[in-house]
């Protein structure tokens, strides 16, 4: 009995391989498109809202800022993934300005829930603060 249900199982994998690796002649393959020698006209694309204005005020924290990948997750004025970096600002002060810059190498989690933030290892801790005291700038 055990041997006859072997020689069943057995039989009908050998049936599924050949029916799916059999030749499929019968059947419409999928389009492949020709490349093309002409350049499509480009299209408009909707942009989500930028997390901030672009900076035309030639900021250098602000342009850190924007080199880095802080907007994916920071909004100015509103709680994006990461808090906004108003909320940021009305949570700290001057002194918090190394802790902070830190903060941002190291990645951290656990002082705006769980969500982690991501550490920024290639950052200098100079340029760090600098995003730091833009940051605290925001202060309402």
């Amino acid at each position: 009995m055990k041997a006859q249900l072997i020689n069943t199982a057995m039989i009908l994998s050998v049936l599924a391989i050949n029916l799916s690796c059999s030749d499929k002649s019968g059947t419409t393959p999928i389009p492949v498109p020709e490349p093309s020698t002409e350049q499509a006209p480009s299209q408009p694309v909707s942009a989500a809202e930028p997390a901030v204005a672009p900076n035309t005020s030639g900021n250098p924290s602000l342009t850190l800022i924007e080199r880095a990948d802080c907007l994916a997750c920071h909004k100015i004025d509103a709680k994006l993934i990461g808090p906004s970096y108003q909320d940021v600002a009305a949570k700290y002060t001057e002194k918090d300005i190394d802790q902070l810059a830190q903060k941002i190498i190291d990645g951290g989690k656990g002082n705006w829930g769980d969500i982690p933030m991501t550490p920024h290892e290639g950052l200098s801790k100079d340029d760090a603060q600098q995003m730091v005291k833009y940051i605290l700038s925001l202060k309402k």
